[in-house]
């Protein structure tokens, strides 16, 4: 039997930890970063698919939370060209690629490294 005592002294689990959404432990792990690197930022690539499109975002963590560096999602894909389905392979490569050139861009690299032109 838990009496008040215990109930007293219990402590909840993290909001998002309660839903199970977001693994601590893991997610620690993922972006610990190397010591001889300072403050690096150390980046990564997330890919959500929803009922309809794909996003894809790159974003860094910091002590206020994540800060999203570049998105890219396939329902802007008809701008460039692209007009058939927002959620098959070719969706998901289509964005992956929009966002790989932003990211570029953003860096200032986008004229050392050059797309495919034809």
């Amino acid at each position: 039997q838990k009496n008040k005592a215990y109930y007293k002294r219990f402590q909840v689990k993290p909001r998002r930890r309660r839903e199970g959404k977001t693994d601590y432990k893991a997610r620690l792990n993922m972006l610990r970063q190397d010591k001889n690197k300072y403050a690096t930022p150390k980046h990564r690539m997330a890919v959500r698919t929803t009922g309809s499109q794909i996003i894809c975002q790159i974003s860094r963590p910091t002590i206020q939370g994540d800060i999203i560096e570049c998105m890219a999602s396939s329902a802007e894909l008809p701008l460039f060209g692209c007009r058939v389905g927002l959620k098959n392979y070719a969706a998901a490569y289509c964005t992956g690629l929009l966002l790989a050139r932003r990211m570029l861009k953003s860096l200032g690299m986008d004229k050392t490294y050059k797309g495919v032109e034809g």
